[in-house]
């Protein structure tokens, strides 16, 4: 039995002014939950459709379920055309350097004059204050924020493997967007709320924060930290295999000795509690690597999922596509790339990790080509054929 996938945003229409990261993933959140976003891109179109390496998956990752029109904000038919399609909209979000939107009448305050109930989400590099007028990127909040020196080895800072301060910091902005739909719903007015990538990263490293505000000692980087637990690490094995294992709890411990026949590890009183034994980690874990030589990666793990102990394999990213759990629980979907060489071809990509009534939120469209969709949402917004074939002509939109 099929059921319906859960659209608990639907009627709801949101105009999108973003590019690279943060706010197509804030725009994403709300077009997965059902709304109508309509992303804006200039007349050459968003400029992460054509990134090469680390960038070439933005645009289809992002902006699935938008649609698109282009609009050159620079001429004022173009500007006159995005105010209109804002006074129609419940939410308007967009990710420019602060004082960009006021140039065209985009603003919050310009917008909310003729349409208080507006929701205008400003998603930016830093919230209001000294920094303000810095250019931000994900890996300049990595090493300014704490994020870079935690995850790299001491003297290495290195930034984390994902846009991670992009993608949570876009999430953050929807959080504030739905909250601020709720509070309108009682109060019956909008509100601007804003979320940025700096104030993202310092939550993201504020436990080590605390961590140092609790103990006095700062937080050490990741590779070289003072494990909590004594068996959390990668374990090279047989024939050069890797495999991360865990055991947290002196039960866990227990088990683990028992599944390998360590006995004389489990009588040992110095090793008796999860405490004496990170004590005991400088010994300890090249002596476990030396006993767990006689197993390979593969052979470790499932003995560790037969126990119900913690373990994991070490993945790449390409090997997700065919991972079984994913591709069993739809936590993949078919999409249709629209740009570049394989224009046309359908790939897999990730949906949001959660579901509604037991549904995953799909694909419901493609993400969109350049222009996909502006004569019909011009034609939404009440434009007649011919004043929108003057502006084609016109290059205001395209």
């Amino acid at each position: 039995m099929t059921h319906e996938i859960p659209q608990p945003l639907k009627g709801l229409k949101v105009v999108e002014f973003t590019h690279m990261v943060m706010g197509p993933t804030c725009g994403m959140v709300l077009a997965d939950l059902g709304a109508e976003v309509i992303k804006v891109e200039p007349i050459d179109g968003d400029r992460t459709r054509t990134l090469l390496g680390a960038g070439a998956g933005f645009f289809p990752m992002f902006n699935r379920n938008k649609k698109s029109i282009q609009i050159d904000l620079h001429r004022r038919e173009g500007a006159a055309v995005a105010r209109r399609l804002c006074g129609s909209a419940d939410v308007v979000a967009e990710n420019f350097k602060p004082g960009t939107m006021v140039k065209y009448g985009l603003d919050y305050a310009s917008l909310a004059e003729t349409n208080p109930k507006l929701i205008y989400a400003s998603l930016k590099g830093f919230l209001p204050g000294p920094y303000d007028h810095r250019t931000a990127l994900d890996e300049v909040v990595q090493m300014m924020g704490g994020l870079a020196y935690m995850t790299g080895r001491p003297g290495d800072p290195l930034r984390a493997g994902s846009s991670v301060n992009d993608i949570m910091g876009g999430m953050f902005g929807a959080i504030a967007i739905l909250g601020a739909l709720i509070q309108r719903g009682i109060s019956g007015r909008g509100m601007e709320v804003q979320a940025a990538l700096y104030e993202n990263n310092i939550f993201l490293v504020g436990q080590h924060m605390l961590q140092y505000a609790i103990t006095g000692q700062p937080a050490a980087p990741m590779p070289a930290r003072i494990s909590p637990w004594a068996i959390y690490d990668v374990f090279t094995v047989k024939d050069g295999g890797q495999i991360f294992l865990s055991a947290v709890s002196d039960a866990q411990w227990q088990t683990f000795c028992d599944l390998f026949g360590f006995a004389d590890l489990k009588a040992d009183p110095a090793l008796a509690t999860n405490n004496e034994r990170v004590r005991a980690r400088p010994t300890l874990l090249p002596d476990l690597t030396r006993r767990l030589q006689a197993y390979s990666a593969d052979e470790l793990a499932q003995k560790m999922e037969g126990a119900g102990l913690p373990f994991a394999p070490i993945r790449k990213p390409e090997e997700l596509l065919d991972d079984p759990h994913l591709l069993a629980t739809g936590g993949l979907a078919d999409i249709q790339l629209t740009d570049g060489a394989r224009a046309g071809q359908t790939v897999k990509t990730t949906l949001f990790p959660f579901t509604l009534a037991g549904e995953r939120l799909g694909v419901q469209r493609n993400p969109p080509k350049r222009g996909e969709h502006t004569r019909e949402v011009l034609r939404a917004i009440g434009l007649p054929d011919g004043e929108i074939d003057a502006l084609f002509e016109s290059h205001s939109v395209a």
